[in-house]
């Protein structure tokens, strides 16, 4: 039997190739150290899971909720905005509670987009970036990851040569897998660029409070962007709290109640008492995620050092929960067998470069989600895979 017209559009996907490798061998008895997704095991904050145990037991609470996020949710995000980025937002019409930050993506890629429409994304990138768009029927043009100009040359050339043109444009910095990061002024180009052309701008900053260096920016700091631009955040990665799908999409007013309308028919937003632990999330955000920022600092160094010492050289990012390298030398260039491989024959997972996009091959990501000595081990287990011994408690 065919299948139908959205999943025709969508290539395997390749993670769940390596999740069944994983699934195989921990059924098999063997340990494996999964550093394939981004799932935080931090835990959410204490004062986050006592907001929420206490709103549990309201009976009011366990009633349909407001699509968009109770009020005291949109402005908790709001102030978070002014706090963090200077950045004034209207809660009522720059503000929208999400299911998640992918959801959002999905949900927006299907209001805005129309048959045939061209929307420009980087690739490699984390796969809703593009898939949201196909899976409505739209057509996904590549840019660059890197926040430099190749990014508006490569945008240029689309605009020139593309029918019909591009009605909008994808940044992710702090980007997934990459960990690229873009500043201010890159942001300022590109919201001269949005409003010369016409196109709207879609930034991702689900990392934004992962940096290792600078704070990241926001783009909505640039004078005129929410003309342009919407942005989306998300509580899974900041506050360690990704199992609580708790999103948002701020910014410019025409796509937030584009997004606001489409939701209203596909859900009565999430279970009020993780909006209400949200709302106090974002009110004690400064120093939630300066806890979390220093784990992952201390496990990035950690993973560094000893797949230095495995013989395994990783770039340092600047920003995220991921290290984003290519194979090792000697190793192939096929990420996903090499990916497998490390399954078999290490007992580690990593996600495959090509996951993210075709750009993405002959690279991994690996993820900062266990303590410094299940990296320590990781690392161990790798060394040996690239000496061509055999792991030994793999």
């Amino acid at each position: 039997m065919e299948d139908f017209y959205a999943i025709r559009r969508l290539p395997p996907y390749v993670f769940a190739q390596v999740k069944e490798l994983v699934a195989e061998a921990e059924a098999a008895g063997r340990d494996v150290i999964d550093l394939s997704m981004g799932s935080p095991d931090l835990g959410a904050p204490e004062i986050v899971t006592e907001t929420l145990r206490e709103a549990v037991l309201r009976k009011s609470c366990h009633r349909y909720s407001e699509s968009k996020g109770i009020k005291r949710l949109r402005q908790a995000q709001a102030d978070y905005y002014a706090r963090r980025f200077g950045v004034k937002l209207d809660p009522d019409t720059e503000v929208v509670h999400t299911l998640g930050s992918k959801n959002a993506f999905a949900n927006l890629a299907f209001a805005m987009t129309a048959p045939g429409d061209v929307i420009l994304a980087p690739n490699p990138s984390y796969p809703i970036h593009m898939f949201g768009f196909v899976m409505v029927g739209g057509v996904v043009r590549p840019i660059p990851v890197k926040a430099d100009d190749g990014v508006f040359r490569a945008a240029e050339r689309a605009l020139k040569y593309c029918v019909p043109r591009p009605i909008a444009m994808v940044l992710n910095y702090p980007a997934n897998p990459t960990a690229e990061v873009a500043t201010l002024d890159f942001y300022k180009e590109a919201v001269a660029f949005a409003k010369k052309h016409g196109i709207f701008l879609l930034s991702d900053l689900a990392y934004a409070e992962i940096y290792f260096g600078e704070p990241t920016p926001s783009i909505l700091q640039v004078p005129g962007a929410k003309d342009v631009a919407v942005e989306f955040t998300s509580a899974s990665k900041s506050f360690s709290m990704a199992g609580w799908r708790a999103g948002f999409a701020v910014g410019n007013p025409r796509l937030i109640a584009a997004l606001t309308r489409v939701k209203a028919y596909l859900d009565y937003g999430s279970f009020e008492p993780i909006q209400e632990a949200c709302a106090v999330a974002l009110d004690n955000a400064e120093a939630i995620t300066a806890e979390v920022r220093a784990a992952y600092r201390s496990r990035l160094d950690v993973l560094l050092d000893a797949c230095e010492d495995a013989g395994w050289s990783l770039p340092r990012p600047e920003a995220s929960m991921f290290a984003w390298a290519e194979i090792p030398a000697g190793q192939g260039d096929d990420a996903l067998a090499f990916c497998k491989r490390l399954v078999r024959e290490a007992g580690v997972a990593l996600s495959p470069g090509t996951g993210f996009g075709e750009a993405g091959e002959g690279h991994v990501r690996i993820a900062l989600v266990q303590d410094e000595d299940r990296l320590r081990e990781a690392a161990r287990r790798i060394g040996t895979v690239l000496r061509g011994e055999k792991a030994k408690a793999a």
